[in-house]
C-alpha cells in the first residue's frame, strides 16, 4: 500500500466559526441546496460525531460532442466516514471509504481539515486541507488527479462562501 499526500490552504472572507459550521456540522443540509450535482446526503450510521458514516448521492451529466447533443445522467454514491469532529478547534477529518467515487486501486482518501482565523488585517478564515490517498498495491496517484481534487475542494468552498455571504442570517 502507498500513501500519497497533497496539502493546500484556501482563504475565505467568512468568519471561521460560520465556515466550520457550514462545512463540517451542517453540510448534509447545505450541500444539496447549494451544489446542483449533490442530490442528497444521508446518515447511514452515527450521530455526526467521529465514526459517523454518510452516503452522498450525486448526479453527473455527460454530454456527447456530436451534432445531436445527448445528455446522460449518472448517479454516483460516495460513502464518507467522519474520523474527527472537534468544534472547539475547528477540525474535521473524514475519509471517502467506498462508492463509485473511489477508484478500485485506492483503499480510501482521507481529508484532514482545519479552519483557522485569517490574517488580522483581512479577517475571514483560512481552510487548510491535507489529503492522503491510500492506494492498493503499487498504484500511484498522478499530479493531474491531485490538482483536480484540490480544484474541486476549493470550488466547493467558494460555493459555501457565496451562500454564507448572501445569507448573513445563517449562523
Amino acid at each position: 500500500m502507498g500513501i500519497f499526500t497533497h496539502e493546500f490552504a484556501t482563504p475565505s472572507s467568512v468568519a471561521p466559526a460560520r465556515l466550520y459550521k457550514a462545512m463540517a456540522l451542517d453540510f448534509h443540509n447545505l450541500f444539496p441546496k447549494i451544489v446542483d450535482s449533490i442530490q442528497c446526503v444521508e446518515t447511514i450510521e452515527g450521530n455526526g460525531a467521529a465514526g459517523t458514516i454518510k452516503k452522498i448521492t450525486l448526479v453527473e451529466e455527460i454530454r456527447t460532442k456530436k451534432k445531436d447533443i445527448v445528455y446522460i445522467l449518472i448517479m454516483i454514491e460516495i460513502y464518507v466516514c467522519f474520523e474527527e469532529v472537534d468544534e472547539a478547534k475547528w477540525v474535521y477529518n473524514y475519509s471517502i471509504i467506498g462508492g463509485v467515487g473511489l477508484p478500485e486501486t485506492w483503499e480510501k482518501i482521507s481529508f484532514e481539515t482545519i479552519v483557522m482565523e485569517g490574517p488580522k488585517e483581512e479577517g475571514g478564515s483560512i481552510r487548510k486541507v491535507n489529503i492522503k490517498y491510500f492506494t492498493k498495491g503499487d498504484a500511484e496517484v498522478c499530479d493531474e488527479v491531485l490538482k483536480s481534487n484540490q480544484s474541486r475542494a476549493e470550488g466547493l468552498l467558494k460555493f459555501i462562501e457565496a451562500y454564507l455571504l448572501a445569507n448573513p442570517h445563517y449562523v
